[in-house]
């Protein structure tokens, strides 16, 4: 405060301010009163009645007497009181939001200036886009200081991407400011299995200022337009909303009209439509299950991964397929030598959170002719030798490492840095190897399903980059038995791979979501791990 005051011309570093009038000695001192408030919702406000003619000056544009624009006897201002209120409002109008109640009490005339609309609505437009013509507000009696303050501010933390806990289906939220207004939309893939359409979404919730008090929640869910809601802030990453009027959500025509709305939504289609059996029990549990979730929801903050010039190629998420449970979408992030598939929605099998398929950067595999390549024992051959040679490897690794530990324990000095070395020097070897691998790996070579791999979408493309080495996690129904299977992973392209799972001799194809999904990235590589371990920790 006391450096403040300082720039201000007020405080111990200047003194007084020893003005030729009595008048302005009052005036300062009172400049100098300092104001307590820290919330944004209050900077600029207060019921400061003094200087209204500076005010309207500031409102109106109108400029200072040259006394107070020059400072005494014509010489330079000396500190920011006696800068114009039009170039105060522009430097105030360039500082975070944040900072401006901190601002606000070093003095009244700062603000009294704090009360100009002009730095607020540069304040919304620059830290959360809204680009609406805000001057319309005044018409409700709305300022933009209530728009940041009440709404953009106070729920800043719920901006970004979640994943909605509702048992093993998952699901994917993207809170965004649109307009004057805050909407959260729940992203869904598209219809099975058009794999490469673009991804469907819709609103749950939405949050605007109906009046100056504070800002309204409602909730979007049914087809009887936006309704009372609720939004609480459990935790750091974590929110919960409810329904105050379910009533809204119920249909006229029972359970079965809501039932067949939803299937129609959701599928696409008509029960009538989906002659497999098993699929048909699946849908029917899907809806009873979810249907339960319609009133209070909670919601857990996922990153998007992040990138590395070394990544084969850009992480994000994807939407797959998964034979009878329909599309879902997989995030795929870099881990070194390793690549995961992590679910953000799920099934009753392999739940929202679980890692579906993990592949092995280190073990390229090189496909036969396209002939042999129909052949499914073929493939399954290699890979299941090249799921051998992993085997060895990694006993090798171990046997490695606890005799490293004997060997430390033994001996009375710690090891010689020549066997570390020699770790290091296999590691980056393999690490040499694979870029060789790659880089003496064709553009593209033919790629066809064998026979007897069964695939929901035919029109997987018909050439491919390369291929590894990789795993599969299967389980039963309710994740039980749950074992890591071998497969092949296929990248076609920078937004399409595959992947086989011999075990089940079924393909699930995956395509790249593109959209462009705004507070979403991680504040560092350990926030990002940090969250895969918490979602992966809920869902088992």
């Amino acid at each position: 405060m006391a450096v403040c005051a300082r720039l201000c011309g007020v405080g111990p570093a200047r003194g007084c301010r020893r003005r030729g009038a009595a008048r302005e000695q009052r005036r300062g001192a009172a400049d100098s009163e300092p104001d307590t408030d820290t919330d944004p919702e209050e900077a600029g406000g207060g019921g400061v009645t003094e200087d209204e003619e500076a005010a309207e000056r500031i409102e109106g544009g109108r400029p200072l007497p040259p006394s107070v624009e020059a400072g005494p006897a014509g010489r330079a201002p000396l500190s920011l009181l006696e800068l114009p209120p039009e170039l105060l409002v522009q430097i105030f109008g360039s500082l975070p939001g944040t900072d401006l109640p901190s601002l606000a009490r070093v003095c009244t005339t700062f603000r009294r200036i704090l009360r100009t609309d002009t730095i607020w609505r540069r304040r919304c437009r620059e830290e959360y886009g809204v680009c609406e013509n805000l001057r319309k507000l005044e018409i409700t009696g709305v300022s933009c200081r209530d728009v940041y303050a009440k709404l953009l501010h106070r729920y800043r933390h719920i901006l970004g991407l979640w994943q909605p806990d509702i048992g093993p289906y998952g699901g994917l939220l993207n809170v965004v400011v649109d307009g004057l207004f805050i909407i959260g939309w729940m992203y869904l893939p598209p219809h099975d299995p058009h794999v490469d359409d673009p991804m469907r979404f819709k609103p749950l919730f939405r949050i605007h200022l109906m009046e100056r008090k504070c800002a309204t929640v409602e909730c979007m869910y049914g087809h009887k337009g936006p309704h009372n809601g609720h939004i609480q802030i459990v935790k750091k990453d974590e929110f919960s909303t409810k329904c105050n009027q379910t009533d809204h959500h119920r249909m006229s025509g029972g359970r079965q009209e809501e039932f067949r709305t939803w299937l129609r939504e959701e599928w696409g289609r008509t029960l009538e439509d989906i002659f497999h059996e098993h699929m048909q029990e699946l849908i029917l549990m899907k809806f009873i299950y979810t249907s339960q979730y319609d009133n209070c929801l909670t919601y857990r903050r996922i990153y998007l991964p992040p990138s590395s010039p070394d990544d084969l190629i850009q992480p994000g998420l994807f939407k797959g397929t998964y034979g009878s449970h329909g599309l879902e979408i997989v995030m795929l992030s870099f881990h070194g030598k390793k690549a995961k598939g992590t679910k953000i929605t799920g099934d009753p099998n392999i739940p929202a959170g679980q890692q579906t398929v993990e592949i092995d950067l280190a073990h390229p595999l090189q496909l036969p002719d396209i002939e042999n390549l129909r052949d499914f024992s073929e493939l399954s051959r290699i890979v299941l030798e090249v799921q051998e040679q992993v085997r060895r490897e990694e006993q090798e690794r171990e046997q490695r490492q606890e005799e490293e530990e004997h060997s430390q324990q033994a001996a009375s000095q710690p090891a010689s840095p020549l066997g570390g070395g020699e770790g290091a020097e296999g590691e980056e070897t393999a690490a040499g190897a694979e870029g060789t691998t790659q880089d003496k790996a064709p553009a593209s070579q033919p790629f066809v399903l064998p026979m007897g791999v069964i695939s929901r979408n035919e029109d997987y493309p018909r050439t491919c980059r390369i291929c590894f080495y990789g795993t599969g996690l299967i389980a039963g129904h309710g994740f039980t038995s749950p074992e890591r299977t071998p497969g092949v992973f296929v990248l076609f392209d920078d937004d399409r791979f595959g992947f086989i799972w011999l075990e089940l001799k079924s393909f699930s194809l995956y395509s790249r979501i593109k959209v462009s999904f705004q507070n979403a990235q991680a504040p560092s590589r350990e926030a990002f791990d940090e969250m895969l371990k918490n979602i992966q920790s809920l869902a088992t």
